[in-house]
């Protein structure tokens, strides 16, 4: 008898620590989760720019498309230092721009490179100290970060584009290649060798894993491959961009938490935004809008530009190509295809025999 009674006095005890372990878990997994949504939250650095711009703004879109400005700033503080050659001055720039259009029920995207050197007329803005700058004729674009911000940026981009900005987001540098290390790198192609003692890049011809670094430097060359022009570096962007899709899909990071909390992490410390996504709620919100979008899903094309009359370095607006990039993108509709037919030639994948045609050679950048 007592041998029979031991039995369900041993596994009461067994239940109960069975119990307390699984209440621990739950409590410990509580507590992580407060403790990474707090933490990632905590990331995030964001801008009010709705209450900056006020009202004096293209109305947004009632179709569910929607238009994200998408920034690269050349700033050289903290840790960019001087990653990937060129200028290490004082001063920020949007080295890199697109516009991204999703469409109404989400299942693609078109991009819009612009050129950095695009002649513009840059609207009155406020610098950082709060000082009113007045309005410029024929600005080159990426000035308009420089002299005021995320806010000056999209105001810009919108009085060139007559679309409503709904999202901002900015990288720098160093976080670019901290991104594009935390989804396990990036895969490219060259048909011909890149050498630039600028960014640092030296690639034979063929296909190359590349780390963050490497990456970078990737999307910054310019004088190791075509003409040397910011045309061509632009092209290589588009590649890149796919590529980076193409890894995230396949990398396991919306079936892996500890894959998922590591890129989180790093991409939350990596970006600013509009105040609108600078909640982790808010990011997530978007990731799930975007998730079904991936390299078929999306189409970038660069601005069409012409060399400026005044300044051969410089590009404005081909017209009417340009005015129908914009209007497709406001009639939730596919770029015209002969704009797509006669976009510039990706440098790197070209065939490896001398210059472009002169229909395909892009101008020169300083």
């Amino acid at each position: 008898m007592a041998e029979h009674k031991r039995v369900p006095s041993r596994r009461r005890k067994v239940l109960r620590v069975a119990a307390c372990a699984f209440v621990a878990l739950v409590v410990m997994g509580a507590g992580a989760a407060v403790y990474a949504y707090v933490r990632l939250n905590g990331n995030i650095k964001s801008v009010d720019i709705n209450q900056q711009l006020g009202e004096a703004r293209p109305p947004a879109a009632t179709d569910g498309s929607f238009n994200i400005l998408v920034l690269g700033s050349d700033s050289r503080v903290g840790d960019n230092g001087s990653l990937a050659g060129g200028d290490t001055g004082d001063t920020a720039r949007s080295d890199t721009a697109m516009v991204v259009h999703v469409s109404q029920d989400h299942s693609h995207a078109q991009v819009v490179s612009i050129p950095r050197d695009t002649l513009v007329d840059r609207p009155a803005c406020t610098d950082s100290s709060g000082r009113a700058t007045p309005a410029v004729k024929r600005a080159m674009y990426n000035s308009a970060f420089e002299t005021g911000g995320a806010v000056c940026a999209v105001k810009t981009t919108e009085q060139l584009t007559g679309l409503r900005m709904d999202h901002y987001v900015q990288v720098d540098f160093a976080g670019f290649a901290r991104v594009v290390d935390a989804i396990g790198g990036a895969t490219v192609t060259t048909t011909v060798a890149i050498h630039d003692k600028d960014s640092g890049l030296d690639l034979p011809a063929g296909e190359h894993h590349l780390d963050g670094q490497q990456a970078l430097a990737f999307v910054r060359t310019r004088h190791g491959v075509g003409d040397g022009s910011d045309l061509g570096r632009i092209e290589l962007q588009k590649q890149m961009v796919k590529s980076l899709l193409k890894q995230a899909g396949g990398a396991g990071l919306f079936t892996n938490p500890l894959k998922a909390w590591s890129l989180g992490d790093t991409v939350t410390k990596s970006i600013t935004t509009d105040s609108a996504l600078g909640s982790v709620n808010s990011l997530v919100g978007l990731v799930q809008e975007l998730k079904g979008i991936g390299p078929d899903q999306l189409s970038m094309v660069t601005l069409p530009v012409v060399p400026a009359p005044s300044d051969p370095n410089r590009v404005v607006q081909q017209q009417p190509q340009a005015g129908q990039v914009w209007a497709a993108l406001k009639a939730d509709q596919p770029i015209p295809q002969a704009v797509v037919s006669a976009q510039p030639e990706n440098p790197a994948q070209a065939a490896p025999s001398p210059a472009a045609t002169p229909s395909k050679k892009a101008v020169p950048a300083r």
